[in-house]
């Protein structure tokens, strides 16, 4: 949604287990000032938070919103009583947090609040490289696998967010023996490709292992397994694979190839084949706190806090 005051400043917080990248931006997506601090527990983050948009307000002016952009596993159902809240979590202090409600209380001004994903996935799908298109998928791989789904602009949920990296995919003939680390599945796609299955399997992180090494092979594999299921149950005009993980570019080139060979030619469009359905974000390293000001902008223009 785009704001009519294109002065019109906005905050935004990417909540990250590790860090919090706090900032303030403009209409047009555009970082002005940006601020990170440590995740503790969330009174002592929340209060450097705080110091931070007290600073920027008194130098920038006044924001017209803010929008968070949170590590999970977070409620983002507004028809729930626990709406804004997160769910229980192994970080120490944050299980059923308020965080919608802390917000709103302290900033006093529309709140925006989605998942880390989600929103980095809005970002991409106004700036980046999903810009124009109708239906986007963001998946990071990274210490975890996460997907956020864009549909015409807006980020997809029902009960609750989607846990695309939580799907159970086929298993590659020589990684049979790995019982993955997913404390919930075991062998599920996170359990499985994502960057601490990989060290845990190996030893070493992806970009550290030899080009003959076949932890290439079955990362490529399983990643080109999720692709496929993207293609078949939500038909996205495009994929985009960010995280730690896709750093190596030499994956992006297999995991199209196993994406087609799983979909083995069946109900695959044309543009299935062609080189940018799968590929890199956009925004880099900035796509989840300019997902947050999207929220933000949202959150302004209906005038309410969602």
């Amino acid at each position: 949604m785009q704001h009519s005051d294109p002065n019109a400043l906005f905050g935004g917080i990417e909540a990250g287990g590790t860090k919090f990248v706090c900032a303030v931006g403009d209409a047009a997506g555009n970082v002005v000032a940006e601020s990170r601090m440590a995740t503790r527990d969330p009174v002592t983050t929340f209060r450097e938070v705080f110091d931070f948009f007290q600073a920027a307000r008194a130098h920038h002016g006044e924001l017209q919103g803010i929008g968070i952009a949170s590590f999970g596993p977070l409620n983002i159902n507004p028809q729930s009583a626990g709406y804004g809240r997160m769910l229980k979590t192994p970080k120490v202090g944050w299980s059923d947090f308020d965080v919608l409600g802390v917000l709103a209380r302290e900033i006093g001004k529309p709140v925006g609040i989605s998942t880390d994903v989600n929103a980095a996935g809005l970002a991409e799908s106004r700036w980046g490289n999903g810009k124009g298109l109708p239906t986007l998928v963001y998946v990071t791989v990274g210490t975890g696998i996460g997907a956020g789904v864009i549909h015409q602009g807006q980020p997809f949920f029902g009960l609750t967010h989607p846990e695309i990296g939580h799907i159970h995919v086929r298993r590659h003939p020589d990684d049979l023996q790995f019982a993955g680390i997913c404390p919930f599945h075991g062998d599920c796609l996170e359990g499985l490709a994502s960057g601490p299955a990989i060290y845990a399997r190996t030893g070493r992180s992806l970009a550290n292992a030899d080009e003959s090494d076949e932890i290439w092979d079955i990362e490529a594999d399983y990643l080109g397994q999720l692709c496929a299921q993207l293609v078949g149950t939500l038909a996205p005009h495009r994929i985009l694979l960010g995280g730690g993980v896709m750093q190596q570019e030499r994956l992006f080139a297999a995991i199209r190839t196993r994406m087609r060979q799983w979909l083995g030619g069946y109900n695959a469009q044309p543009e299935v084949q062609d080189e940018d359905f799968i590929c890199a974000p956009g925004l880099g390293n900035q796509a989840g706190v300019k997902g947050a000001l999207a929220l933000a902008m949202d959150a302004a223009v209906k005038g309410v806090t969602q």
